[in-house]
């Protein structure tokens, strides 16, 4: 069946670049979606770029560091004027910092709280802005299954991820009757350039995937291909929910 996910030609804004946000710009971009791609690195988005046109697809990218309320707002209008007002937004900007609570110091509170919380809110309420305007739009955040589970030395970024899930569900809720889906997709154990470090010492791999029941880790175009359905026609009466991708683990 031609063209079943139909996002042909539909302007879409992923935000970050990272091992997350770039499959999912690739995934878009190959299904001919018009992309616009947003991030502080412009190393992520020239490579990201590459990447699509390998994958016959084209990437805009919009060089931007998000810590600002203004800045977010110039980046989801710069998009809208370069491709068109985004009928699919990807919020997928975030960091970790693995220390236990007590050891926290309020910069990295702050920061954490910042870069996956407020940026998220920032973009989300601008572009949201734009999609209830149009009657039309498919949202997406990237949360995670900290959201849920209570990891030690996860305390901000769990936090931010529980905050996420809320901010999408009130999102979703006031936004239905407009035209706009609002959904998150929150991943398990996913190996990214991020998370490799991390994974590669003193056997936190092996660690990890016992406590998965699949008992692999994932890879980022598997939460890519969950992102590029929710974008989607087919995920058209699917709003609110967050859908795990993480091969079992918030079952154990």
């Amino acid at each position: 069946m031609a063209d079943w996910l139909a996002l042909k030609g539909r302007p879409a804004l992923v935000v970050g670049a990272g091992g997350l946000g770039g499959a999912s710009a690739v995934s878009l971009a190959a299904q001919g979606a018009r992309v616009a791609l947003a991030d502080v690195d412009e190393h992520n988005l020239e490579a990201v770029a590459r990447a699509a046109k390998e994958a016959g697809g084209a990437i805009e990218t919009i060089p931007a560091d998000l810590r600002d309320p203004e800045r977010c707002r110039q980046v989801v209008d710069e998009a809208a004027a370069r491709i068109g007002v985004p009928q699919v937004f990807l919020h997928a900007v975030g960091r970790n910092v693995r220390r236990p609570v007590l050891d926290l110091t309020d910069a990295d509170w702050q920061q954490i709280v910042e870069l996956n919380l407020s940026t998220a809110y920032w973009l989300g309420q601008h572009a949201g802005r734009l999609m209830v305007g149009a009657g039309y739009g498919r949202m997406i955040f990237v949360s995670s299954v900290s959201g849920l589970l209570a990891h030690a030395d996860h305390a901000p970024y769990a936090a931010t991820k529980g905050g996420l899930n809320q901010l999408v569900r009130v999102m979703a809720r006031e936004w239905a009757a407009r035209g706009v889906t609002v959904n998150a997709v929150a991943p398990g154990y996913i190996e990214t350039d991020l998370t490799k470090d991390h994974l590669d010492k003193n056997g936190n791999r092996a660690a990890l995937e016992r406590l998965v029941p699949a008992q692999r880790l994932g890879v980022p175009e598997e939460v890519a291909d969950a992102v590029t359905f929710l974008a989607s026609d087919r995920a058209g009466f699917i709003t609110g929910q967050v859908l795990y991708v993480d091969g079992g683990r918030v079952l154990v």
